[in-house]
């Protein structure tokens, strides 16, 4: 009984013991409170991103389809798109390729209402433009204009299926690609 009361008196009537507890219960409180506001923050994003008339095209989707040449030949092609909405804008990327032939289109677009209009580049060619079209709800009809070159572009999104129609004036005639996230 004696060495308790000595060692209380040592310690100032504290157990040292607790101290090295109080501090893993206080770091896991402060982990848990990180957690939670780091899935908060994602669901704070996805929540933005499923809202809007993008929200049906986010994620990653892939596939295939053909490409069609100006001189009549067509490829079997494979697909990766990914699409970044945040409520009425969005960025996407969508890199097709063949034995032969690969594009890499890459856009940033806007919504005011069913009005779409914004940007694109097609890093490949070193070309880029404008985009202008209508629609809403992951389906939309776009043209893709530059100097010397004019594309029609339909994007149809249902559920976890998308497809992509492409029609050109230029040595790229066209794309017809279907996706699934």
């Amino acid at each position: 009984m004696e060495h308790l009361q000595a060692y209380h008196a040592a310690g100032g009537g504290k157990h040292r013991a607790n101290k090295p507890i109080e501090a893993r219960a206080r770091n896991r409180r402060l982990l848990i409170a990180a957690a939670v506001l780091f899935a908060a923050g994602i669901a704070g994003t996805e929540s933005r991103a499923q809202s809007g008339p993008f929200a049906p095209m986010a994620g990653s989707w892939s596939g295939g389809g053909t490409v069609s040449l100006e001189d009549g030949s067509t490829e079997r092609i494979r697909c990766r798109a990914k699409y970044a909405p945040i409520g009425p804008t969005m960025e996407m990327s969508l890199t097709c390729a063949s034995d032969a032939y690969k594009f890499n289109l890459s856009a940033n677009v806007q919504s005011a209402g069913s009005t779409i209009t914004g940007s694109w580049s097609e890093a490949s060619r070193n070309i880029s433009g404008s985009l202008q079209g209508r629609g809403g709800g992951g389906n939309f009809e776009v043209v893709a204009s530059a100097a010397g070159f004019n594309a029609n572009i339909a994007l149809r999104t249902s559920g976890n299926r998308q497809t992509v129609t492409m029609r050109a004036d230029s040595q790229f005639r066209g794309a017809n690609i279907s996706m699934s996230k």
